[in-house]
């Protein structure tokens, strides 16, 4: 029998127990029948579908009536079925498109992490709208994908027809947005898009964050990529296998590196076979074995070929096109799979990026602790933003002999290039495509615009076809007075060909207060383009000068390349008799002019230093890393032009020479150059090779110690052993009283053992034979060696402080 106790507790066990039960109930239920967020390990979507579709045995989800738009995007946006899609274009994919004047917003569910984000684009004409009308913004967060972006335009660029944009962008919600947005400054602008695929990473791919430095090329300080960054990734390069497979990860297929190499020779492809020798890889590879370099990547390597004697003579080069104005991380992937490099100290390079020194003793065998082990090399460069939106991004290898190694040789087997986003959280370049700002604007606005623009249009034309009539009555009466002095057109897919009338405009009528120097070829005015903002240097030939034609045509023909240490030719106007080469315009001048022609303040040490390592990396460049071999033939100080940063760039190409890769030692030639500079072995024996540059160089280096020109007019006089530096410079070397060359202005700001090294480096490029010469390679090596000691010296000096 239960008392009156036993139930008041069997009561209150109940009333605790029986919610407790519910509760538990209730959250079974909730996680059996609705399910926690369900985040799918890769989402593949066909934007503009209806349906689900399998390809290539994965699934595609269609994008219609699905929960990543809001219902109201079926009114504010268009699916597509694309009718005339190309025959290599995979139908899914690129068989639809979604189409939208106005944001629009996919959302996808998602875990904090970091992502990879694949949007695929056709370039097409959509519901006969203009491609040109297609610009808009992607953003994903804080972050900027691309920014008043013309897939139109940018598969032109590529010469293709349908394109994909990879990003890593790191989510810190439950939630990834990817917006569209039209452009605001285009009149009836749009965006679309064909498909979008996402996937979660391993969050240490690339995001390493503060226990792993970078080396950040050019700064003192490394870099450190952590969760602020996104990434796009641009390159990912290896050889092709030797069965023909392609090399594949889950970020997709690598493309073969053959079509980026730009040096003089292609090196050679070494492979393994993998049944016969095994690359250690599971030392190297981690759990996310997936997302890293796939092992067939160190199954080949391109090296530079058997022949040392040959490949001291080039680099082996790599050219990449980025956008200018980012910072851009590489990573290089070595594995040293050659069956007679096994020890240390038998294959050892230098590497370099964007002509930075990245690697002086790359050394495979002794980094990795064994041949057939795999490793990377991860650096960060600054593609400075300049006049061009898009520059080269230039990767190469050269031998280094100065630890006495087996073999002349350098390697590699595979490379990945990545943008990383700047401070404002963008990936868009700046100046991407030229837009026009316009609004929308009223249609009676828009009619009376149109009606005046009309009028106007007319007159202009009226009064360009009067001048041109004008124009070409002078050339005749100019033609009979020079009898049969014109001369052949000239071709050029490179450069961008200016009318005369836009010459006379840009430079006043060739006014002589635009004057800002005079060469051989003739003067040289500031003058502006036709947007009444850019500044130009526009060279026009001398009808007397010793210079003309040939040397108008050469210039043309050879600079068809961009370097950041050359001055970039932006084009040129042949009417008539008038030959006029436009450049990049140095706001500097020339470096002659801070040494001893005007008076202006003496430029330090360092800064001087600074401009002989960036002339000599465009000398570099124009030895090793262009297709034949190209001797400039007059280098000197006034053809060393520094823009408004004082970078230091290489100018006037009308003596250039090229040189066929097969050359052996030197070509017959007349001799061309400046005296005082040049080379008395190619003066006497009428031989041109590269060799000659450097012992100009050399000069040069001299000009910069002394501040003084080569030719002192003076001396010569006198008949003075100080007439010709080249000779005053030995003389003092030999004497062992090389303070005497040194500009008074520099006297105690140099140490002595960097005056030392760069006199022993000076004096190496003036010697009598070219065999007993350095390369330009070796030249720059040494100059940055300098440098180095001399920033390091002054950090110290500043420490101390």
């Amino acid at each position: 029998m239960k008392t009156p106790r036993m139930v008041e507790s069997s009561r209150c066990v109940i009333s605790f127990v029986l919610p407790l039960f519910l509760l538990l109930f209730l959250l079974f239920f909730h996680l059996t029948i609705c399910g926690p967020i369900n985040v799918p390990d890769k989402l593949l979507l066909n934007c503009g579908s209806y349906e689900a579709s399998l390809f290539n045995g994965e699934n595609w989800i269609g994008d219609v009536g699905s929960n990543f738009l809001p219902p109201q995007y079926n009114k504010s946006s268009s699916s597509l079925l694309v009718l005339n899609i190309p025959d290599l274009a995979p139908k899914v994919p690129y068989s639809t498109a979604r189409i939208t004047h106005s944001s629009l917003t996919y959302s996808f569910p998602s875990s904090p992490g970091l992502n990879f984000i694949r949007i695929y684009f056709l370039s097409s004409s959509y519901l006969k709208m203009d491609p040109s009308e297609a610009y808009f913004t992607v953003k994903v967060g804080p972050y900027t994908l691309v920014s008043n972006f013309n897939p139109s335009v940018f598969a032109q660029e590529l010469d293709v027809v349908f394109f994909t944009k990879e990003f890593l962008v790191n989510v810190r919600e439950e939630k990834l947005n990817i917006i569209f947005t039209p452009s605001p400054f285009i009149h009836n602008a749009f965006a679309f898009v064909n498909g979008i695929e996402i996937f979660p990473v391993p969050h240490n791919i690339y995001f390493r964050g503060s226990k792993f430095p970078i080396p950040y090329l050019g700064h003192q300080q490394p870099l450190f990529i952590d969760d602020e960054y996104a990434i796009e990734m641009l390159y990912r390069v290896s050889n092709k296998n030797d069965d023909g497979s392609d090399t594949e990860n889950a970020f997709g297929i690598w493309l073969n590196d053959f079509q980026y190499v730009t040096s003089s020779q292609y090196g050679s492809v070494l492979s393994i076979k993998a049944s016969t020798v095994s690359v250690n890889y599971t030392t190297y590879a981690s759990k996310d074995y997936n997302y890293s370099a796939p092992e067939e990547l160190y199954w080949t390597a391109r090296t530079m070929g058997s022949n040392g004697d040959a490949n001291m003579k080039y680099n082996l080069t790599w050219s990449f096109p980025v956008d200018s104005g980012f910072k851009y991380l590489l990573r290089l992937h070595f594995c040293e799979i050659s069956m007679v490099v096994t020890q240390v100290n038998q294959r050892v390079f230098k590497v370099y990026i964007n002509n930075q020194t990245a690697e002086e003793k790359m050394d495979v065998v002794a980094l990795a602790g064994e041949p057939f082990t795999p490793l990377y090399r991860d650096y960060v460069v600054m593609v400075p933003a300049e006049n061009e939106r898009r520059k080269d991004l230039w990767i190469e290898l050269h031998p280094n002999l100065e630890t006495r190694p087996k073999y002349a040789d350098a390697l590699l087997n595979g490379i990945e290039i990545m943008k990383l986003s700047n401070r404002n959280y963008s990936l868009a370049a700046m100046f991407q495509l030229k837009i026009e700002q316009r609004k929308k604007k009223a249609p009676h606005v828009i009619i009376v615009a149109g009606t005046l623009g009309a009028i106007l249009g007319v007159l202009f034309t009226f009064f360009i076809l009067i001048r041109r009539v004008w124009i070409k009555l002078k050339w005749k009466t100019s033609n009979k007075r020079s009898h049969n002095n014109i001369q052949p057109k000239v071709s050029s897919g490179h450069c961008q060909q200016f009318t005369l009338a836009e010459m006379r405009i840009g430079t006043s009528n060739f006014s002589e207060d635009f004057v800002i120097g005079e060469g051989g070829f003739g003067k040289v005015y500031k003058g502006i383009m036709h947007d009444g903002v850019t500044p130009v240097a526009i060279k026009r030939c001398n009808p007397s000068s010793r210079q003309g034609f040939k040397e108008f045509q050469n210039e043309i023909g050879i600079f068809s390349f961009c370097h950041m240490n050359l001055v970039s030719l932006l084009g040129y106007c042949q009417e008539g008799n008038e030959l006029i080469l436009v450049y990049e315009y140095m706001a500097q001048g020339p470096l002659c002019d801070h040494l001893y022609k005007k008076q202006k303040q003496p430029l330090p040490w360092i800064q001087r230093l600074k401009i002989c390592v960036g002339a000599a990396r465009g000398l570099h460049y124009l030895h090793t890393g262009t297709r034949h071999l190209l001797i400039h033939r007059d280098v000197k100080s006034a053809n060393i032009l520094l823009d408004q940063n004082w970078v230091a760039k290489i100018a006037d190409f009308g003596l250039c020479r090229t040189v066929p890769s097969d050359f052996h030692s030197h070509v017959s030639t007349e001799v061309k150059g400046t005296l005082g500079y040049l080379d008395p072995e190619y003066y006497k024996r009428r031989k041109v090779s590269e060799k000659c540059d450097v012992y100009s160089f050399g000069v040069v280096l001299f000009e910069v110690l002394c501040g003084r020109p080569a030719v002192n007019p003076v001396a010569v006089e006198e008949e003075s052993e100080k007439a010709g530096l080249a000779v005053w410079a030995m003389h003092c070397y030999q004497c062992g009283t090389i303070d005497q060359l040194v500009d008074p202005h520099l006297e105690g700001n140099i140490k002595p053992e960097c005056l030392r090294a760069y006199v022993d480096i000076g004096i190496q490029c003036l010697a009598n034979t070219s065999v007993d010469r350095p390369t330009m390679g070796e030249v720059l090596s040494t100059l940055e060696t300098i440098l180095s000691l001399h920033l390091q010296d002054s950090l110290e000096k500043e420490i101390l402080e």
